[in-house]
């Protein structure tokens, strides 16, 4: 190379080197206070079908991306109207069905991995503070995390946030729950870096909103099962004094701006009604379903508008 095409050359890395780098635009953050309605599905999610529905939040696994970068953005601009789509992701148990599984690890489980659930066999109670299960969850490009974001949704919605409640109870932790709201709370960060805006929705112990400022101005808003019917049966109103405890602290959420989600299970017209009503009147969004979560299910009178 000649030395005046050298310093052409040099020039013209130079003048590269001094140009702002594109970047792309941030994704608007959803309008959580605007929700009216939601749906809540995780067995056999079709987008196509929930694409043609009104609700304005969805709640679905992670499978209904189909591994898919088109399908979670095309569902949020679908047919029936935009949506903000949360991916439910489990922190406080390991599910033997998810691509982070090893088989390996029945006959010699990792550090983290602890007893199976009593009632759902595919599911495994983690000592949730232990690094190597974070970093299953998030940390890394092929953390859970990261595929949900890669995917497009607009946040997780966090199941087994009790399990809190667990080791308390079994072990004497008394950590479990400050350990549980920072795990949230990292997670909560590490998300925004890579999504500003990105949602995290905590389901139940909702007391943790009350225990922790810190906790409850991190997360986007909580869900909350069973409020008035399902607790401890299907179709059975919830304790009264149960509801009520729980209510006084939902209120708080309410007060702090959150959105707060109502999950009840009952088919008895007259419960889906009374369960809408009451949770409305509270500034709660609620939805009434079948506790396996299979169907999506539009209770005549409370459709999505």
């Amino acid at each position: 190379m000649s030395r005046w095409l050298a310093i052409t050359f040099a020039l013209m890395l130079l003048f590269a080197a001094c140009q702002p780098t594109a970047t792309l635009a941030p994704a608007p953050e959803p309008d959580w206070l605007d929700v009216n309605d939601f749906l809540y599905q995780l067995q056999h999610p079709r987008p196509d079908r929930i694409g043609d529905t009104a609700f304005d939040l969805v709640v679905v696994s992670i499978a209904a991306a189909g591994n898919s970068p088109e399908t979670i953005p095309a569902l949020k601009k679908s047919p029936g109207g935009n949506k903000i789509v949360l991916a439910y992701m489990s922190i406080g148990q390991a599910e033997t069905y998810r691509e982070y599984w090893q088989p390996k690890w029945i006959e010699h489980p990792p550090a983290w991995l602890d007893e199976p659930d009593e009632t759902w066999a595919d599911d495994y109670w983690v000592r949730y503070w232990e690094p190597e299960w974070q970093a299953i969850i998030y940390g890394s490009p092929q953390s859970y995390l990261d595929r949900i974001i890669t995917l497009g949704f607009d946040g997780v919605y966090l199941d087994r946030v009790d399990a809190y409640e667990y080791y308390q109870e079994k072990e004497g932790r008394d950590s479990a729950a400050r350990e549980m709201a920072d795990f949230i709370i990292d997670l909560a960060e590490y998300a925004r870096q890579k999504r500003p805006g990105f949602g995290v929705f905590p389901q139940n112990a909702e007391e943790l909103g009350a225990m922790f400022p810190d906790y409850l101005e991190t997360v986007t808003g909580v869900g909350v099962e069973d409020l008035y019917y399902g607790y401890p049966h299907d179709h059975a109103a919830s304790p009264a004094d149960w509801t009520a405890a729980r209510e006084t602290i939902l209120d708080q959420w309410i007060e702090d701006g959150k959105l707060v989600l109502t999950i009840d299970y009952t088919t008895r017209p007259e419960q889906i009604a009374d369960a809408y009503q009451r949770a409305r009147a509270r500034g709660y969004v609620p939805y009434v379903t079948d506790r396996s979560l299979g169907r999506l299910r539009l209770n005549p009178g409370f459709e999505p508008d």
